[in-house]
């Protein structure tokens, strides 16, 4: 089993951005409406329940997909997943025995899913019969303990991260939502999770929200700079989907990240000043199943018809009118790009 250092990481960045994505969705989603509904349907409360179950499975999910990708067989992966799930720190032995709560470290999580990768890979098929009884129990071992060991300092490392980043947004709210707006464009349009960073570094409040923004602005402005280039449903999937399919054209031409940061920090900094919060689970995924709004409506603490305007406004009217600006100066007015620079092609 060869595989270069490229693959690899790609195989486990991915990997691990699915896993967060299908763990997180549907608390994201459906957490906010059954708030909303709880107080005349209590019944629903079993919703939360599940969608908590489904949040704690977020390593496991994730080495799944990174096994998956990887080509690896169910041995191997079942392996990964085991490791995941004790690196990831999410269980927690306690006097009463093994209690799990929450996703885990990300960051821990991915450094545990690359080591116990690269020992499936030096491995391969050397152990032949033994396989079944000796990948298990290594992988869990040396993975799973090394993931243990580092498990703190990470830990340690990331609620830094989200404190300074809380702290920041605390005191320079609009000049902070302009930077999460830019950064979180510039990753989702990257092979990095957004998803996974906000989750990492627990991103909240004012800064969640205007990440969320930022990627709701970059969204909006692909689907609007490659209209002309791409059919009508590639073009929404910019937005109702993800940027991220613009992945290969702006990392092939990184001129292209201006015009769309552009249009990022300036919604990032509008959602500041007016203090739209999110979650970290809402932080990465945009205009992309209503999360980022309902996240925003959820901090709002009420829906009223005049919550629900500003958030149709920052989340849609403005997105697309901000759009269509940047397409005429930088498409008609400067010819800095081209429609079919944004072309995406799935024949």
């Amino acid at each position: 089993m060869k595989q270069d250092a490229k693959t690899i990481t790609m195989n486990i960045l991915n990997g691990l951005s699915v896993g967060i994505i299908v763990a997180l969705v549907p608390g994201a989603i459906l957490n906010a409406i059954v708030k909303l509904l709880l107080p005349s349907f209590p019944q629903l409360a079993v919703v939360t329940y599940m969608t908590g179950a489904a949040m704690t499975l977020l390593p496991a999910l994730s080495a799944v997909c990174v096994g998956m990708l990887a080509k690896f067989t169910p041995i191997q992966t079942s392996s990964l997943a085991l490791a995941a799930i004790v690196g990831a720190g999410n269980y927690h032995l306690t006097k009463t025995g093994l209690t799990v709560a929450g996703t885990g470290d990300v960051i821990n999580l991915a450094i545990t899913l690359a080591i116990g990768y690269l020992l499936i890979v030096l491995l391969g098929d050397a152990l032949k019969a033994y396989t079944i009884l000796l990948i298990p129990s290594l992988v869990l071992v040396i993975a799973g303990g090394i993931g243990m060991l580092t498990l703190g300092p990470v830990s340690s490392i990331t609620k830094y991260i989200g404190v300074v980043v809380h702290d920041v947004t605390a005191l320079q709210p609009i000049v902070m939502g302009v930077l999460m707006g830019i950064i979180f464009a510039v990753l989702i349009v990257s092979p990095i999770s957004t998803v996974g960073i906000a989750t990492a570094i627990s991103l909240t409040g004012i800064g969640a929200g205007s990440a969320n923004l930022g990627i709701v602005g970059a969204g909006f402005a692909l689907a609007t700079y490659g209209w002309k280039a791409n059919s009508f449903g590639t073009s929404l999937a910019h937005f109702l989907g993800s940027p991220k399919m613009q992945m290969a054209n702006i990392l092939s031409r990184p001129k292209l990240f201006f015009p769309m940061a552009i249009n990022a920090g300036i919604l990032g900094g509008i959602g500041a000043a007016l203090n739209i919060q999110g979650t970290p689970a809402s932080a990465g995924f945009g205009f992309s199943g209503l999360v980022g709004p309902l996240a925003a409506l959820d901090a709002m603490g009420s829906v009223t018809v005049g919550n629900v305007l500003e958030l149709t406004l920052l989340f849609f009217i403005l997105p697309i009118a901000l759009a269509y600006a940047s397409h005429v100066l930088f498409t008609k007015t400067l010819h800095y790009q081209d429609p079919e620079d944004y072309a995406l092609n799935y024949n």
